[in-house]
């Protein structure tokens, strides 16, 4: 009698079970994979961690200004001589352990710069953190701010923030406001000035901190705002529709501005402003320029830099809610900004000097960013003690640069637009 070949079926409940048991091993696989990235992550992060105690040392001053708070909970420095800030932008530590060599070199150069310019305040104009994990190998944002904020510490310099897109991503395990919590730990930080601001205020990070003479006037306000992330839907950013600074924060502003004024016996103190993303009078400025063949204008003078992105885009926020209408109202002579790493142009337009800072960048741009080093650098803003000031850019390849690990070997000529592919410029329609 021939064999029955007829395969049976499987009754309900076994499929149910042969599913069950294919969904365990997806987790059990997943979560294998997510606890060995997680060990190799901390092995990458304590390497680093030893990079700074090993090599970092506290910068040596002749006299180091020191901030108190006045009694509106504002920090102050006060001094009759120059002030010297140090902009940093865009340091893109990933904090995984696929980033683990390149953060050595952002930390490497930062400090670097920090311990030859000796500055009194150094503000970070955002993007400290680059948790991308198909970059970084992580989404643990924090561990990417702890490893700045210690080496900070150990260099025992002031400084300050303003949170940039990629600090917080959607998918970052840290929000803001727990990041802005880590940070303002005076018991670890005590050398970081960030606050988390009004809470009424849109964003983290929206405050002021002060220069005052010895007379008790103010002789420079430096505000720092938040320009949030992204907008209308583009969650991740890859639509290039980034957020700016809301209306709220400019009343915030503005009626600052009024309270300092009241505060300095009626006279309205200068100031400066620092976020992450460029508004959209850097994008006008630089169109009036190029248009007019690279010649001043009325409106638009010249200072130094490039305009370097593929495409010579200008990524600015895809909205205008008057902050440069309010900074020309209220007394602000120049916005220093980061946020695309290859533009380092600055521009005084309709009065207000507007600067891309020098980027630090090894990873978010692709291998190719570390090997090319003329968009790599600090921006050094002088303010006189009559609220004037001067800023210029500093490469960080010079030799008065020391840095404790030698120096990548880099091509300080290549024209980096060459690696961004040209994109058109993604507001063209809009304009």
């Amino acid at each position: 009698m021939a064999k029955d070949k007829t395969k049976r079926r499987k009754t309900p409940k076994e499929r149910r079970k042969s599913a069950l048991k294919v969904i365990l091993i997806i987790v059990l696989v997943i979560g294998v994979l997510a606890g060995a990235l997680a060990v190799t992550n901390v092995v990458s992060n304590s390497s680093n961690a030893a990079f700074i105690n090993n090599n970092i040392k506290k910068v040596e001053y002749e006299h180091q200004l020191e901030p108190t708070l006045d009694d509106k909970g504002r920090y102050t420095f006060v001094t009759d001589e120059d002030f010297k800030v140090l902009q940093i932008t865009d340091v893109h530590i990933g904090g995984g352990v696929m980033s683990t060599g390149k953060d050595t070199m952002a930390l490497n150069a930062v400090s670097a710069m920090i311990t030859a310019e000796k500055p009194d305040l150094v503000i970070v104009t955002g993007d400290v953190a680059y948790p991308v994990p198909y970059q970084a190998g992580t989404f643990n944002n924090k561990e990417s701010a702890k490893l700045f904020a210690e080496m900070m510490e150990y260099l025992g310099v002031y400084w300050c923030l303003a949170f940039g897109n990629h600090d917080t991503e959607l998918y970052s395990y840290f929000n803001r406001e727990q990041i802005a919590e880590m940070y303002q730990d005076k018991d670890k930080y005590p050398h970081c000035l960030l606050q988390s601001g009004p809470e009424e205020v849109d964003g983290v990070g929206n405050y002021v901190v002060n220069v005052k003479n010895t007379k008790g006037k103010i002789t420079q306000s430096l505000f720092v705002f938040d320009s949030h992330s992204y907008v209308d839907g583009d969650y991740f950013g890859i639509k290039w529709k980034y957020d700016c600074v809301h209306k709220n924060q400019i009343e915030w502003y503005k009626n600052t501005v009024k309270e300092l004024t009241d505060e300095n016996g009626g006279v309205q103190p200068k100031s400066l402003a620092f976020f992450h993303i460029p508004m959209q009078e850097m994008r006008d400025a630089f169109k009036e320029y190029t248009d007019a063949g690279n010649k001043d204008t009325n409106d638009v003078k010249y200072k130094y830099g490039v305009i370097a992105e593929g495409g010579q885009i200008v990524c600015c926020g895809k909205y205008n809610y008057g902050l440069f209408d309010a900074f020309t109202q209220n007394g602000t002579q120049g916005v220093f900004f980061g946020h695309d790493h290859l533009n380092n142009i600055s521009l005084n337009y309709k009065g207000v000097q507007l600067t891309y800072g020098y980027s630090i960048d090894y990873l978010a741009y692709g291998s190719a960013i570390s090997k090319f080093g003329r968009q790599r650098g600090c921006t050094v803003i002088t303010v006189k003690p009559d609220g004037s000031f001067d800023n210029a850019q500093e490469n960080y390849y010079q030799d008065k640069y020391v840095s404790v690990q030698e120096k990548e070997s880099v091509d300080l000529e290549h024209d980096m637009a060459e690696e961004t592919g040209g994109v058109e410029n993604p507001f063209a329609a809009e304009e």
